[in-house]
């Protein structure tokens, strides 16, 4: 009996059944090495195809890219396909002064490379656009389209605040809110210890769906050698924000224990050897080490006293306090803008930048607690707290606090030492 392949068989079965006909009949089956050959065997054929019915060609494209350290704004254009006449042009609009390092700038180009529209997102969180209007450009400013989405992280510390909350994927500066926050209860310089866990609810802000930067701190817990810290962000009904207790006390105190965020300790008060003058010497301050244009805040509410070059403190400023206590703020690289003798500062507002001017052999802050013009050490003094929530106000801190401190208890330390 003559053998069929595979395909012929099926055929004949097909064209027999079509016909009314019914035939027995037996066939060998193919090798497995034949029947895999005949599975895997490619069949080519070209078909006419309209490219440019199926992809027509866009009007316009859409580039994205960072300005980068170093960059110069022809070189940015370049990498967004801008065409040389219209990057000659866009290079003279005054709005671009307002592009920082870093931003993200967003081009829209015809296919011949011609600028129809730039886009960034200032440092006020507006969004700058630029804008072709015949054959020029033509800059204006709006609300930047941002959205909000709030995100949770938790670890352990191991070495340092900073290496636990990058292990868990939280951002730098939700890592100074955090020791911000805390900074009245826990030395962050002095009293860390490895094991001590952190649990943070913040916000993210994106534009367009691109991450843009971390917002606030929403809630906080931190856990420093067994001691359980948590903290709230609420607003009062007088408009004035800030860091409560799940029991309504305020975490804010009268005075900062550092004028510094999160930074360190290069030299304690005290006694010790002078490193300029090489004597002992009695140390009226604290040292904090911190690159030079590092930001100091004002340690407390209060008034300029003096802002200007004083001897070894170099350039220095002095806040009066209220109960007889001054602050001093020495070796700054320079001043904040606006500030000058008799201007009202409130708590954490920068007054200057960390420097090296004056008696210092490096970039450090020098700076002093005193009471009635006498020394004292800010880390042996007990800093009084700031008002707890109103009482009118308690039960919409409550109905604001709890859903927060919910949160907060799913990335307790105690769960997640038991998920580990």
């Amino acid at each position: 009996m003559r053998e069929f392949a595979p395909l012929q068989r099926a055929a004949l079965i097909v064209v027999l059944a079509l016909s009314g006909a019914v035939v027995a009949f037996a066939t060998l089956a193919p090798s497995p090495e034949a029947e895999a050959t005949l599975l895997r065997r490619p069949v080519l054929e070209a078909l006419p195809v309209d490219g440019a019915a199926v992809l027509p060609a866009p009007a316009r494209y859409v580039r994205e890219d960072r300005f980068q350290r170093g960059d110069t704004l022809a070189a940015l254009f370049t990498r967004l396909g801008v065409a040389g006449d219209d990057l000659r042009a866009l290079v003279r609009v005054p709005s671009l002064r307002f592009l920082r390092t870093g931003q993200v700038v967003r081009a829209e180009t015809d296919a011949d490379g011609h600028l129809q529209r730039l886009s960034f997102l200032s440092a006020r969180e507006t969004e700058m656009q630029i804008e072709r209007a015949g054959g020029d450009f033509r800059a204006h400013e709006g609300a930047a389209p941002l959205t909000v989405e709030v995100r949770i992280g938790a670890g352990a510390v191991q070495r340092s605040l900073f290496g636990a909350t990058d292990a868990a994927g939280v951002p730098d500066s939700v890592a100074i809110q955090v020791a911000d926050i805390f900074a009245g209860d826990v030395d962050f310089h002095r009293e860390l210890r490895r094991g001590d866990r952190f649990a943070v609810v913040y916000e993210q802000v994106y534009l367009g769906g691109r991450e843009v930067h971390a917002g606030r701190v929403l809630a906080a817990e931190f856990v420093n050698q067994g001691r359980t810290l948590r903290a709230v962000l609420y607003e009062t009904a007088r408009g004035r924000a800030g860091y409560y207790a799940p029991d309504g006390s305020n975490l804010r105190k009268a005075f900062l224990r550092s004028p510094l965020e999160y930074t360190r300790i290069s030299s304690r008060f005290g006694m010790r050897r002078h490193p300029f003058l090489k004597s002992w010497r009695a140390h009226t301050g604290v040292d904090y080490a911190a690159p030079t244009g590092t930001r100091v805040r004002a340690a407390a509410d209060g008034v300029v006293e003096f802002a200007g070059s004083k001897g070894g403190y170099g350039n220095a400023v002095i806040l009066r306090h209220r109960g007889e206590v001054s602050t001093l703020y020495g070796h700054l690289s320079r001043f904040a803008a606006g500030l000058h003798r008799g201007a009202r500062v409130a708590q954490g507002d920068v007054i200057g930048y960390v420097g090296s001017t004056g008696w210092a052999t490096g970039p450090h802050l020098h700076y002093e607690f005193r009471v009635a013009g006498h020394a004292r050490n800010p880390y042996a003094i007990a800093m009084p707290a700031g008002e707890p929530v109103p009482a009118d106000g308690r039960d919409a801190f409550r109905a604001r606090s709890a859903p927060l401190v919910a949160q907060l208890e799913l990335l307790s330390g105690d769960r997640l030492a038991r998920l580990e």
